[in-house]
């Protein structure tokens, strides 16, 4: 079983379905057939002939929707942010790291990983120094600005996490002043009802599923979550 899950669609709870070495969580259908209803067999006593076999009604098939297809991009994507999300395994060589404030760098590191290319604003010179890089590349607010003026992403409040999906940029401003506190990827997303679970990865706070409820309400109570939906 992989490091992130992908809930198949079946009643209330879902089941879990592999997909290579990611997946994405989806929201499980509700409801089920009626159980088969068995007919009783009649008294072979009262009728002088043998009993004959229970017959019994199929029950009906549930719907069955297709899983969401994971792109090769999101898969490299993500086994990059699970591969480096803890101290041990930063990728240092590379990269370096900034310190106690290395969120953006790391987010950074895993759109490039997905497929995205630097260019004069949004850039690190590899060397394994993270200061040598530009400011969009290492400041959540500089980073929500470099993506609103490139529109490499579709921006979303915490009340559209409904079309959050894995690989996505969240953002977070845990002081409700404007901008941006802290980066992480999307690395699982769970769909209960209507209820709406998301889970991202980061550095500062090293984490591989970090619940961004909990990041709003224990970590930082009264945080705001953002979304970057990246197509």
């Amino acid at each position: 079983m992989t490091r992130w899950q992908l809930l198949g669609l079946t009643s209330a709870a879902g089941a879990v379905l592999a997909v290579g070495a990611t997946a994405l969580v989806v929201q499980a259908l509700e409801g089920s057939a009626d159980p088969a209803k068995t007919v009783q067999p009649t008294d072979a006593a009262a009728t002088d002939q043998p009993a004959r076999p229970t017959p019994t009604e199929s029950a009906a098939a549930a719907p069955v929707a297709a899983a969401p297809v994971v792109s090769a991009a999101v898969t490299a994507q993500v086994d990059y942010l699970l591969a480096h999300w803890s101290v041990e395994n930063y990728n240092l060589a590379e990269w370096g790291v900034l310190g106690e404030n290395d969120c953006v760098n790391f987010a950074s590191q895993a759109m490039i990983a997905r497929g995205w290319t630097m260019d004069a604003v949004w850039s690190s010179a590899k060397n394994g120094n993270a200061y040598d890089s530009t400011v969009a590349w290492r400041s959540s607010t500089a980073f929500m600005k470099y993506i609103a003026q490139t529109g490499k992403a579709t921006a979303l409040t915490d009340q559209q996490r409904d079309q959050v999906k894995v690989g996505d940029i969240a953002q977070f401003d845990w002081d409700n002043t404007g901008d941006r506190d802290h980066t992480g990827i999307v690395t699982k997303v769970e769909k209960v009802g209507d209820t709406v679970s998301i889970f991202f990865a980061g550095h500062t706070l090293d984490s591989d599923y970090r619940s961004v409820d909990t990041a709003i309400t224990v970590d930082h109570p009264g945080g705001t979550a953002y979304y970057w939906s990246v197509p």
